[in-house]
């Protein structure tokens, strides 16, 4: 049995020039993960945002678990590893970093973890300090993907005041600046998913020079 599972030795020593010689998969320059990061960013923050608006019942609440798990979470996540694969830093750190907040938002909605708002308060604050230093690393791309950062970081902002006391008006408040930040969000993802296929029309970005 061991001479049909052992190796010829010239067969074995040939195995390293194969792979020496073994092309490297390369990642075509038109791959865009943006528009994907983009809308499971805006599909989320529209859904738990109208919440906090008013628009959804507070027995429809749990909703936002599966899809800040998943869309919000993974899917996100995913579009932060593809951006640093194909050399994009600034984009996977934003992806990648949202998709990880709302994989703790969903974990801690579903496992009740959320018990002082005060606690929750320092953490969208932690939040909203990294999305002020996203908005500053934005601010030579182009003015639609700024604004969003803009509104982003009012949002957050206005739901950390509402945590640390400020009362149900800055929750609403902030439930609605969400929804300008999905809305927007999805129109960054609608430019660059129109730019990247053979689309009748495109969507401007404004980018700054």
């Amino acid at each position: 049995m061991a001479q049909y599972v052992a190796e010829r030795p010239e067969v074995a020593e040939k195995r390293p020039e194969i792979a020496e010689k073994r092309p490297e998969a390369a990642v075509p320059a038109a791959i865009n993960p943006s528009p994907l990061g983009l809308c499971a960013f805006a599909l989320t923050t529209f859904v738990l945002c109208a919440f906090k608006a008013g628009l959804i019942p507070a027995v429809g609440a749990t909703i936002i678990i599966g899809v800040a798990l998943f869309y919000g979470g993974i899917a996100q996540m995913l579009a932060g590893m593809w951006e640093f694969r194909v050399g994009n830093t600034f984009a996977g750190v934003v992806f990648t970093s949202y998709g990880a907040f709302w994989l703790a938002v969903g974990y801690s909605l579903q496992n009740h973890l959320i018990l002082s708002p005060t606690a929750f308060a320092y953490f969208l604050l932690a939040w909203a300090i990294f999305t002020g230093m996203m908005l500053l690393g934005a601010l030579r791309t182009n003015v639609a993907l700024i604004t969003v950062f803009a509104v982003v970081f009012l949002t957050i902002v206005a739901l950390a005041i509402e945590q640390f006391g400020g009362g149900a008006i800055w929750g609403q408040i902030g439930g609605w600046l969400g929804i300008i930040a999905a809305v927007l969000a999805w129109y960054t993802a609608l430019a660059g998913l129109l730019a990247s296929t053979k689309s009748a029309f495109h969507l401007p970005t404004w980018p700054i020079k």
